[in-house]
């Protein structure tokens, strides 16, 4: 008796690339010393790798009990990529549209029996014991097409043998080829052509039917990046994943009893090197933009919907390449509402998911990490309004204020020379600029599984005088500081203000306008610091202000040395001190919201978030 075996290729996607812009081409033409103009034009190439396949689709065999054939079908895999930094091709099976799943490597049968499916193996002629399975391999073609640069390319192995032999199609991505450079793989050269086939044993009893199952192949690059795929799911845990390649952090489980119907979600722990953290996504790709969630946001669900077996919530970190420099950045009208993107900030390499809210403006929807940096800053290139008056941060000094919290104090003038004694212009220590740098990003738990733990994602923290980068904190008040702040150049603070200063208050324009469609706070005609207040968590402001794509987090203060609120309530700087010498803010908490009318004491520690300049 026969069996028809159908094993499809599908359409290599899911491509990940990481763009390399690269050779800035600068012209410049001078006319005279006294009259003379400099045209600036620039290029950019971005790095271009394809793949493509022929004779997809192709690969049937009818084959009969007992009996072993190679060989089903070939396919041609062929592709260029320009990156210097090469390529990797990753394979795994697809069956049902599914990596990662029960039956992604199997073969499916149509008949509703419990042999009806053929497993993944070897594929040898006489395997032990006698179990029906299938198998694939990959070769370097070696006919003309294949021309510069095809001896690079390597056929990849892992503890089962090398893939160029039948090897056990895998469940999740695994690399198969790999070529480390690829600026020689262009069309102009043919690329690199790599051939697919498969193997099938079908046993003395493997039922009579159709059986059918996908591969699906990926190419990514660098040859250093790996493809994002789904991960299974924890009874009782929302799972955090890091989802992508050199991601630093780790993160717990965050139970869920059976009786629980709501949850906030963690703050992100992960950080990952010339990326933004945009939030958490319920799909590993990304492919469902309805799923994206703000790193604290508040969710609910019905009681044991996340208890049951296998039932458990997986969300993945949701990446976004770096697109360019913060500095003097003009992209923002480009922008739709709701666009985000990824920027990098020279002073120090981190970079941070921005994002076009409702106010209309671009923000950066991450909380700022700038720790020391040796930056040199004379030309005002790279912090706001500086000019040559600001150098960067100077080293953790070993007391501050109270003599058990370091921090790091601005430096102003001077040279910088990485020592603990710049005077900013006053001996008073308490009158120095710090960031409290024994409780921020280094200090993140190992595998935080609650709320209020260390976070990645909490940013650092620091009084008013250094988010401002101004040392006359203490006589400004009842004014904005709008020349200078601790923000990128092309960045500043958002102004706040009380009751009779809405309209300047861009954080009341974000929550109250943009977010809450212009409705004003309960007692907003009762209060010279309206609020919302005491509002269902799920439809409050709160959570509007830490849903997608806004963002904010429960980042808390520091006061006295100490942190305070970290998961419970988040504090955010304007650039504006009122008449009584503090400061306004951002308030939130689980039921309320400062819309930057919240004023509090200059030294304590808060959180940064920083708007474009331009619109």
């Amino acid at each position: 008796m026969k069996r028809k075996i159908y094993v499809d290729l599908i359409a290599p996607l899911g491509m990940v690339g990481i763009t390399i812009l690269s050779g800035a081409l600068l012209m410049s033409v001078k006319v005279k010393a006294d009259d003379s103009v400099v045209d600036n034009v620039s290029v950019t190439v971005p790095a271009s790798c394809t793949m493509s396949g022929t004779g997809m689709n192709s690969h049937t065999a009818e084959i009969p009990n007992g009996t072993y054939q190679a060989n089903i079908g070939t396919t041609t895999l062929h592709a260029f990529c320009n990156d210097a930094n090469g390529f990797a091709i990753y394979a795994a099976g697809y069956t049902g549209n599914e990596i990662g799943g029960t039956n992604s490597n199997k073969l499916v049968g149509t008949a509703a029996t419990n042999n009806a499916t053929i497993v993944t193996g070897l594929a040898t002629s006489t395997p032990t014991p006698d179990i029906s399975n299938w198998a694939m391999k990959l070769a370097i073609q070696s006919d003309s097409g294949n021309t510069t640069g095809t001896n690079a390319v390597t056929i990849d192995s892992d503890t089962e043998g090398s893939f160029a032999n039948y090897h056990t199609v895998p469940n999740e991505y695994k690399k198969v080829a790999h070529k480390n450079t690829a600026t020689d793989m262009t069309a102009s050269t043919g690329g690199v052509k790599l051939t697919t086939t498969y193997a099938a044993y079908i046993s003395k009893t493997q039922p009579a039917d159709t059986y059918t199952g996908q591969v699906i192949y990926t190419l990514v690059h660098p040859a250093s990046e790996v493809p994002l795929q789904p991960q299974t799911t924890e009874a009782g845990c929302i799972r955090y994943y890091p989802n992508g390649s050199n991601v630093e952090g780790s993160m717990g489980c965050q139970t869920i009893s059976t009786s629980a119907t709501s949850a906030t979600l963690l703050a992100s722990n992960f950080s990952r090197e010339g990326y933004g953290f945009a939030g958490w996504s319920t799909t590993y790709d990304y492919s469902d933009s309805t799923g994206f969630l703000g790193p604290q946001e508040y969710i609910t669900f019905s009681a044991g919907q996340y208890t049951g077996s296998n039932n458990g919530l997986s969300l993945y970190a949701h990446w976004i390449k770096s697109a360019g420099s913060l500095q003097d950045w003009s992209g923002c009208s480009s922008l739709a509402s709701g666009a985000v993107t990824a920027l990098t900030d020279q002073r120090d390499g981190e970079t941070y998911a921005i994002a076009k809210l409702a106010d209309g403006k671009c923000w950066m929807i991450e909380n700022l990490r700038l720790e020391s940096t040796n930056s040199d800053n004379s030309t005002g290139n790279l912090a706001q309004g500086y000019g040559g008056q600001f150098a960067g941060l100077a080293d953790a000094e070993p007391a501050w204020a109270n003599n058990s919290t370091t921090a790091n104090s601005l430096y102003y003038s001077g040279t910088q020379d990485g020592t603990a004694s710049i005077d900013i212009g006053t001996s008073n220590a308490s009158y120095r600029s710090p960031r409290y740098n024994n409780i921020n990003t280094s200090s993140r738990a190992s595998s935080p599984t609650t709320k209020n733990t260390a976070m990645y994602s909490y940013g650092n923290y620091y009084t008013w005088s250094a988010a401002i980068a101004d040392t006359t904190d203490y006589t400004t008040n009842n004014q904005s500081v709008e020349n200078t702040s601790i923000c990128p150049a092309g960045w500043r603070l958002p102004k706040g203000g009380d009751k009779s200063n809405e309209a300047n208050n861009e954080f009341w324009s974000l929550v109250v306008t943009g977010i809450n469609n212009g409705t004003n706070p309960a007692n907003y005609e009762s209060s010279t610091t309206p609020h919302y207040n005491n509002t269902p968590e799920g439809t409050d402001a709160s959570n509007k202000l830490r849903a997608y794509p806004n963002n904010f987090v429960y980042s808390g203060l520091v006061s006295s040395g100490t942190v305070n609120g970290r998961g419970g309530n988040g504090r955010y700087w304007s650039s504006t001190a009122n008449s009584s010498g503090r400061t306004y803010c951002l308030y939130l908490d689980s039921y309320s919201v400062y819309p930057g009318t919240d004023n509090n004491l200059k030294d304590n520690g808060r959180t940064v978030r920083c708007v474009a300049l331009s619109v």
